[in-house]
């Protein structure tokens, strides 16, 4: 697709892009937005948390972290700066003010190892955090093997899923600034009602792009966020003018998440009242949800069990990011040892099919240069049921990540996701959502290998959300209908031709 005519940054006279830029412009970037970053301080139980007794009485000495963990600080290479959508030169703070609060501009761009959680956001995390960490026995047992197999299982909080780890304090900051209205895309619904149950907590407008395959697919996720007080729209909506181009071009169009974050920048960009929130992919989303995978380290210390594997879904990252990164923490500092497995959907496989390489975060244009595994800012993935990995690029760190060999993935067919979770269903109650599905069938793949080698291998995976609300697939699965969706390399191929040709 061609870019829009106009661009939510501004543009700058071009400059010279220095190699050196995060160490440079990074400066000027952190001097002007200096985050006060207390020292490290004990993890304690709130009075306010719901208890746990998944782990007996170790679960329940472990409190809810005080302090989000940045991975950038520990990494050997720092990550490719994002790039301006006209100049190609690398962004500054300025760029990206029409869009974010100045607060998640200091994240976005810090290497503080450690930043700070407001209390404000402490009390809303109260409502379900800490998050369990279950060890799947009855699974273990169905598989036959001598593997210890623990799962976090996210899908306690409000909106059934991990993404609420973001959403509240993306609303809280965006309500500090004085921000009245927020608006996002949302592929299978969890992101886009995390954010309205968040902004319903602090008063904030929310309005919501869901990609159309969802929004027809699942209209109960839709109503969750219209009950929360959000606007719903289709995507591609006849709204903006992304949606309309997109439209005219393919009429009956599935929708893509890159299709529905241009809609969303779009509005945001053209109001000044509005700011554009997002779920996934960004540095700060992944840092907010680093969360999970510090209580996952306490909680893991407090059983006496180490993790030989970690295992999670991809498709932006975040939760994959947020359980995996603080244990690459303890990797890159020689304490532990573990393979770390992201997993993604065959139909959309950005890591193990897509090139690394600068490219749009959307569709249309409007949003920085991004260096990430990508199939191409137009590419549109089939229209798969785990709706919320249907992204055509990776979040940058995690592909930054990926390059520097700190990590492994592999890509795995929806049928076998879904037998993996009527295994898992059966077996352990919980009924997960299309997305962890494909970590479920990755577990279970590392399990029956334990099996057949005789090690006793700890699988660490993340349960990022129940599926209450994506019951039709497993109808459709049940009934013998579901198919394993194509991967056309001539259409990616056609796709990656289309992406920036920027010289690094």
């Amino acid at each position: 697709m061609m870019m829009m005519s106009h661009c939510v940054f501004p543009v700058d006279p071009p400059s010279t892009a220095s190699p050196c830029f995060h160490s440079k412009v990074g400066k000027q970037w952190s001097q002007r937005f200096a985050l006060s970053v207390r020292p490290m301080h004990p993890k304690r139980v709130s009075s306010g948390c719901r208890a746990r007794a998944t782990l007996g009485d170790a679960d329940k000495s472990i409190g809810i972290p005080h302090q989000w963990y940045n991975v950038i600080a520990d990494l050997p290479i720092k990550p490719p700066p994002p790039l301006h959508p006209q100049t190609f030169e690398p962004i500054k703070p300025d760029d990206l003010s029409p869009l974010f609060p100045d607060e998640l501009i200091r994240q976005e761009i810090t290497s503080d190892r450690f930043i700070d959680i407001p209390d404000e956001v402490l009390d809303v995390y109260k409502l379900w955090r800490p998050t369990p960490l279950i060890r799947a026995k009855r699974l273990e047992k169905l598989l036959d093997t001598p593997a210890r197999i623990y799962y976090k299982y996210e899908g306690v909080s409000p909106a059934g899923s991990h993404k609420p780890n973001s959403a509240v304090p993306q609303a809280w900051y965006n309500l500090q600034e004085g921000v009245k209205n927020v608006v996002t895309e949302t592929g299978a619904g969890q992101w886009g009602s995390a954010l309205a149950f968040a902004c319903s907590i602090f008063g904030l407008g929310c309005e919501v792009w869901q990609v159309r395959a969802s929004y027809d697919s699942k209209p109960y996720r839709r109503l969750m966020m219209q009950t929360w007080g959000a606007k719903v729209h289709p995507s591609p909506s006849m709204i903006t003018e992304a949606g309309q181009r997109m439209l005219q071009e393919d009429p009956s169009s599935p929708g893509s998440l890159g299709i529905a974050i241009s809609e969303a920048v779009e509005v945001a960009a053209k109001n000044a009242d509005t700011k554009y929130c997002l779920g996934s992919v960004l540095n700060h989303v992944l840092l907010h949800q680093s969360v999970i995978g510090e209580e996952c380290i306490k909680q893991m210390e407090a059983i006496g069990e180490t993790p030989d594997v970690i295992i999670g879904c991809t498709g932006g990252g975040s939760n994959f990011a947020g359980l995996s990164f603080p244990f690459l923490r303890e990797k890159l500092n020689k304490k532990i040892n573990p393979v770390i497995r992201a997993v993604e959907p065959s139909a959309c496989p950005s890591l193990t099919k897509g090139v690394y390489a600068y490219d749009y975060g959307d569709t249309a244009g409007f949003t920085p240069l991004m260096k990430m595994h990508t199939l191409g800012h137009d590419f549109v993935p089939d229209p798969i049921h785990a709706g919320g990995l249907r992204y055509h690029g990776m979040a940058p760190l995690i592909s930054h990540v990926f390059d520097l060999g700190l990590m492994e993935a592999i890509s795995i067919p929806q049928t076998e996701c879904f037998q993996g979770a009527i295994q898992f269903a059966r077996s352990e109650g919980l009924i997960p959502a299309p997305e962890p599905t494909h970590a479920i069938a990755a577990t279970i793949r590392e399990a029956i290998r334990c099996r057949e080698s005789g090690e006793a291998k700890v699988i660490l995976t993340a349960m990022c959300g129940h599926g209450h609300f994506d019951l039709p697939a497993y109808e459709k699965y049940l009934q013998g209908n579901m198919v394993d969706l194509s991967f056309s390399e001539d259409k990616v191929k056609a796709s990656l031709a289309k992406i920036p040709q920027v010289i690094p």
